[in-house]
């Protein structure tokens, strides 16, 4: 493949958003979030709080009385949404995350948020 059809391909493909939680193994608090690239905002979060400079303060301490073990990561939903698409992405993923808030707290373990 020549260069510009690489590039044609990629701005047709699906990019990878999608909702995401990490829950507190400890006391089973969620938190909730969404971006147009999961893994890495996960990615962030673990960095921000190998460092001690995450601006969650829940979630900082978690980390600091259990290390990586206190808390889970995952996706949780997955937007594959085409580049040329005309959605509005950051309102789809705020649609998505409200879903996911509603459905979490309308189940049976009815979860607290992290906020």
């Amino acid at each position: 493949m020549d260069k510009s059809a690489l590039k044609k391909a990629y701005k047709e493909s699906k990019k990878p958003t999608g909702v995401y939680l990490i829950k507190d193994n400890y006391n089973h608090k969620l938190y909730i979030g969404a971006s147009v690239e999961p893994e890495a905002r996960i990615n962030r979060h673990k960095a921000e709080l190998r460092f001690g400079s995450h601006r969650n303060a829940e979630l900082q301490n978690a980390w600091k009385k259990g290390g990586e073990s206190a808390l889970e990561f995952e996706i949780i939903d997955r937007l594959e949404l085409k580049e040329d698409s005309d959605v509005n992405v950051e309102e789809e993923l705020r649609l998505h995350t409200e879903m996911w808030i509603r459905k979490l707290k309308e189940g049976a373990n009815q979860i607290e948020l992290i906020k």
